[in-house]
């Protein structure tokens, strides 16, 4: 069977609940792919982040793919 690498990137508030969602994607047996990274909305002054993960998989690539589901 062929293997593939999946990639994700991660966004969200910088907040306990994004270190909740990389959290879980490192439990599902993704890997931190590269440095966090990190964006001041002045708009409403929050701060924006983001990590990219990447897991290996089996199957080939197909553009239905549910990432979130791998």
């Amino acid at each position: 069977m062929r293997k593939m690498l999946a990639y994700r990137f991660l966004t969200g508030d910088e907040s306990a609940a994004f270190c909740h969602r990389v959290t879980e994607a490192l439990s599902q047996g993704w890997q931190l792919y590269g440095n966090p990274v990190y964006a001041a909305d002045p708009a409403d002054g929050t701060m924006r982040c983001g990590q990219a993960v990447v897991k290996e998989v089996e199957g080939a690539y197909h553009a239905d793919l549910k990432l979130g589901e791998l």
